[in-house]
């Protein structure tokens, strides 16, 4: 149980109150210059829970660096201040912390400075970039604090166990410097609510009242204006989508609706476990986004349009909904003449004031802008729905025209059809079994047998049980050989699996490096993938796949894995073997071509960097570092990111194109795309990244392609084939790990990985320019790649590919 910060200190601080004037400049509340004998800037207690590890100060550049765990904390403590009478309005400090991850600033009042109990007040920041973050955290958010008993300020809830930075933190002074600052300042998705939780009987309503007014999602606001006219005539208006909730990683990653502008909840909403994709409820399916908040109804969601002026034009908002009986929300909608969306002019109206019941059914709803008061409608920000008191489900939201809502229909989603022709079934030489799961750590030919993750498997009864929750990214692994095996003998034989519960998974059969050592790099050297359901007889009980299917150079074969699971259903396997024929009345699927999955460089002595997304303001430095060392590299973009004007990456790329460098695909939204729940959904993806690239970049298209965190499985791999003739699915064999050292205490790590990935013969890297160490290191990476000797040159190049510029 977590102290109070009073409680905590009390006896080792002085708790006398200081009276101040009010306030003409920021107070300081630490620049860590004391942290060493544990006390603030204003003299009293801070520390961490114990829990987190590195934790120092940086005493030259005011800043506290630690590596968090998911219950770690952070805090300060305060003698008692009176904000509200010394007119200090905000709390403000720099942050840093890994891409995409959110934290909890909890602020603890007392009722009076002499209380002896306190009351905590939390607030939700997401969005972190990867890079410092200025944060400026207005008390107003703090909603039913008293701002006249201050006594604690924690950091917590970190949601990536990771390295992070707090900088200098000030109380903000409304009539000294930054008292102007808006409520965040910086262009990341990053939000603030204030929610109460209190350690006396006091309750917490979830009546809506003018306090939602105080809930500002904090980003930056792109410019949007409807394509249509005040004076259109009549027929010409369409609805006007904001979001179909065609994606989870569009929502929950990238934080956009369907106009590429900020979306997203306060990080509060109920929790969900064993998902890869979200950590709370906002989940999206079928086109549908159900948001669950947590159990005082205070977690909030919202989405935004830019700039958009309705006036004459659109009426109101429309959406479906299904919620239970007796359900009630807020709603609020913001309006900033300057466009700006970090100080908007907020109106709030309830459910029941918009005439909405609920019945456990979906139905229509409008949110008219006749029932906003004084609602601005040449400069609509957000839309933002609070204080929800039970699970909801919401279809696709739009503008409606005239004062007639309609609803935006559900996107038709046609289903991907694959080859169902067949081949003759042939007859193999031998049969043997390969594994019926009785030993631990081996199979039946006596060589290793495992999982990537022990939670996610579990042998007994000589069965394998494999349920990864969905993540596409864990396997299991069962080998025919500790070094390299001819396969071949065994070409017109077939891999058996027995076997219970989905077949919704990847099988592949890995091959070893030309000169099968492991120490050497990329181990394995490939692999190729097949989807089990295609082979599976229609009972579910059996798998049967012609070796020759596997398209390696089975010469060198290693063994085989089970991988790319994309349900949360059990797959239970009693046996692995070779036979030498299927059982009459077994269909064999033909082969469905797969993009060949690149390690590394193919032409003798190259070696090729290739760079995924990052910062657009490093950008800049990575085009100066490559060109000072004259050399050309690939660059994996991600299609809405790259549609996106506020990135400003459209106009990167482009330079980079001019300066003969390499552009390719890295999908649309970045979600682990073998993990997505249907064949439609991976085409969504790849057709979208194709469009974008084409759009943004005058007509530029690729071959290339490099999956989001390298996930791969048979279904991405043949959907690709599919869709890019010749494509190429590249992973890498050197990789600095910028995800986990750019932000840790030894970021020098980096380097240390790249030379040992190169030491080990890798010659195809993967890194992003997300941060200022790995932008830093680029030209030492790329003197170390330079030393052995090799060409550098892109990734076309480097695998010989006839379309590819001349070095």
């Amino acid at each position: 149980m977590k102290l109070s910060l009073g409680d905590l200190v009390w006896g080792v601080m002085s708790c006398a109150t200081v009276v101040r004037a009010a306030c003409s400049s920021n107070l300081l509340i630490d620049n860590y210059a004391k942290f060493s004998s544990h006390t603030n800037s204003l003299g009293q207690w801070t520390s961490d829970d114990g829990t987190t590890t590195s934790l120092k100060a940086d005493t030259a550049n005011k800043k506290l660096t630690f590596t968090s765990k998911a219950n770690s904390y952070f805090y300060t403590t305060f003698d008692c201040v009176k904000a509200k009478t010394e007119q200090y309005n905000a709390i403000a400090f720099p942050v840093k912390g890994p891409a995409g991850s959110s934290f909890n600033l909890e602020l603890q009042t007392k009722s009076s400075c002499a209380a002896s109990t306190y009351q905590s007040y939390y607030t939700t920041i997401s969005g972190m970039t990867g890079a410092t973050q200025t944060i400026t955290v207005q008390l107003s958010a703090f909603s039913g604090a008293n701002l006249d008993a201050i006594s604690g300020l924690l950091w917590e809830s970190f949601s990536v166990k990771g390295a992070w930075e707090i900088g200098q933190t000030n109380f903000v002074c409304a009539a000294g410097a930054g008292g102007s600052s808006s409520s965040i300042l910086t262009s990341s998705t990053i939000s603030t609510k204030g929610t109460v939780v209190t350690s006396s009987s006091s309750t917490v309503s979830n009546t809506l009242a003018t306090t939602l007014s105080t809930v500002t999602p904090s980003v930056t606001s792109k410019v949007l204006t409807s394509s249509v006219s005040a004076s259109a005539p009549a027929g010409a208006c369409t609805n006007l989508l904001i979001d179909d909730f065609a994606s989870q990683s569009r929502l929950t990653f990238l934080f956009y609706n369907a106009m590429l502008q900020p979306s997203s909840d306060d990080g509060s909403m109920s929790p969900v476990a064993g998902r890869v994709d979200t950590a709370t409820s906002v989940i999206v399916a079928n086109n549908h986004l159900t948001l669950t908040s947590r159990a005082d109804g205070s977690s909030y969601w919202y989405t935004m349009f830019g700039c958009l002026k309705a006036t004459n034009v659109y009426g109101g908002i429309g959406l479906t909904i299904k919620a239970a009986k007796g359900t009630t929300l807020g709603i609020e909608l913001q309006t900033s003449k300057t466009c700006d969306s970090g100080n908007p002019t907020l109106i709030d109206v309830s459910s029941a004031d918009l005439g909405w019941s609920f019945d456990g059914t979906e139905k229509f709803y409008t949110i008219p802008f006749s029932k906003f008061s004084g609602l601005d409608t040449d400069h609509l920000v957000s839309v933002l729905f609070s204080g929800i008191t039970k699970p909801i489900t919401l279809g696709p939201v739009s503008f409606y025209c005239g004062n007639t809502g309609t609803a935006y229909p559900v996107p038709t989603t046609v289903p991907v059809v694959e080859p169902s022709s067949t081949i003759p079934a042939t007859t193999g030489p031998s049969a043997y079994v390969i594994d019926t799961f009785g030993k631990a750590d081996s199979n039946n030919l006596g060589f290793y047998h495992g999982g990537d993750e022990t939670a996610t498997y579990k042998q007994s009864g000589n069965k394998l049980t494999i349920n990864t929750k969905g993540n596409s990214d864990l396997g299991w692994y069962t080998q025919v050989s500790n070094g390299c095996l001819d396969f071949t003998p065994n070409d017109k034989g077939y891999l058996h699996i027995a076997f219970t519960g989905s077949n919704a998974f990847t099988i592949a059969l890995q091959q070893h490096n030309p000169t099968c050592n492991p120490n050497l790099s990329p181990f394995p050297f490939t692999w190729d993938s097949v989807e089990a359901s295609r082979y599976s007889n229609s009972a579910k009980t059996d798998i049967y796949v012609p070796i020759s299917h596997f398209e390696i150079d089975r010469k060198l074969s290693v063994g085989f894995a089970l991988k790319g699971f994309y349900t949360s259903d059990d797959t239970v396997i009693s046996k692995m073997e070779i036979v030498n024929s299927v059982p009459p009345g077994f269909l064999v699927p033909s082969k469905l071509p797969t993009a060949p999955l690149i390690f590394s460089c193919t032409r003798p002595n190259s070696f090729a960097f290739a760079i995924d997304d990052g910062d657009p303001k490093l950008a800049q430095r990575v085009v100066s570092s490559v060109a000072a060392a004259g050399i050309h590299v690939t660059f994996f973009t991600v299609g809405a990111a790259l549609l996106d004007p506020s990135t400003n990456l459209s106009t990167v790329y482009s330079n980079m194109l001019s300066l003969g460098h390499q552009v390719a695909y890295h999908s649309y939204t970045h979600p682990p795309m073998e993990g997505l729940p249907n064949l439609a959904s991976i085409d969504w993806e790849l057709n979208n990244d194709i469009s974008a690239v084409s759009t943004a970049l005058s007509g530029h298209t690729s071959t290339y392609f490099r999956p989001p965190f390298g996930t791969e499985g048979a279904r991405v791999r043949q959907r690709l084939a599919a869709l890019i003739p010749g494509s190429k699915f590249v992973e890498w064999s050197v990789d600095v790990q910028d995800w986990l050292w750019a932000l840790s205490n030894t970021p020098e790590n980096q380097l240390t990985n790249f030379q040992n990935d190169v030491d080990k013969g890798g010659n195809l890297v993967v890194m992003h320019y997300l941060y200022e160490s790995t932008v830093n290191y680029l030209p030492q990476f790329i003197e170390i790649a330079k030393k052995t000797g090799k060409q550098l040159m892109r990734v076309d190049q480097c695998l010989e590919d006839p379309n590819a510029p001349p070095l």
